[in-house]
């Protein structure tokens, strides 16, 4: 993992707004100690219980600005209007140093623009929802989205969709625990993980 960039690797969670992939990365992280998570910057507030330098590196939207225009991000996204996301060359040269591989849980554009950047070093895996049907019972569960809110991430997941075929795996999340065994063994493969 050490040396020129050819020599690092990285995995990649994509996947439209509850499909899983955050369930999928944490278990990810618990299985494979090799694996640590990439911290995304981001400009919206903390929400309860998420912590600086853990959860999320919360900067000011003209911070996050500043770090554009100097060249910091590998990769980043204006998500939704006046919130940025991104990853930091900085977190995964952190994580490198670490002898660590980086596992980055980004939206769909911003997992594309690291494929591109890290095509022979990175593994892109896009957590597919059964349907969107379903997508829409899972977030409605969640009990955070507004009627309007709801609608925009279903307009944006049912886009998110018709990129599924520009990453390397699609595991399709009907089954949680058949997926992240499913994730498991092609990660573990990737990185000449034995069993």
């Amino acid at each position: 993992m050490q040396g020129s960039k050819g020599q690092h690797k990285i995995i990649i969670l994509t996947a439209p707004s509850g499909a899983g992939k955050t369930s999928i990365t944490r278990y990810l992280l618990s299985r494979i100690p090799q694996l640590s998570f990439s911290i995304s910057a981001a400009t919206r507030k903390a929400r309860e219980g998420e912590v600086n330098g853990r959860d999320y590196y919360f900067i000011s939207p003209e911070e996050f600005q500043k770090k554009i225009k100097n060249n910091e991000f590998v990769e980043w996204e204006m998500v939704y209007e006046g919130k940025y996301y991104g990853t930091l060359k900085s977190e995964l040269d952190r994580l490198w140093k670490l002898h660590q591989y980086p596992l980055l849980d980004i939206d769909v554009k911003g997992a594309i623009h690291v494929q591109q950047q890290y095509p022979r070093e990175s593994l892109s895996i896009f957590i597919e929802p059964p349907s969107v049907k379903e997508l829409r019972r899972r977030l409605i569960s969640r009990g955070s989205e507004s009627e309007e809110s709801l609608q925009t991430r279903l307009n944006k997941a049912e886009y998110e969709l018709s990129f599924m075929n520009h990453f390397n795996k699609v595991v399709v999340n009907d089954d949680l625990e058949e997926a992240c065994t499913e994730a498991e063994g092609i990660v573990k493969h990737f990185l000449g993980i034995k069993e």
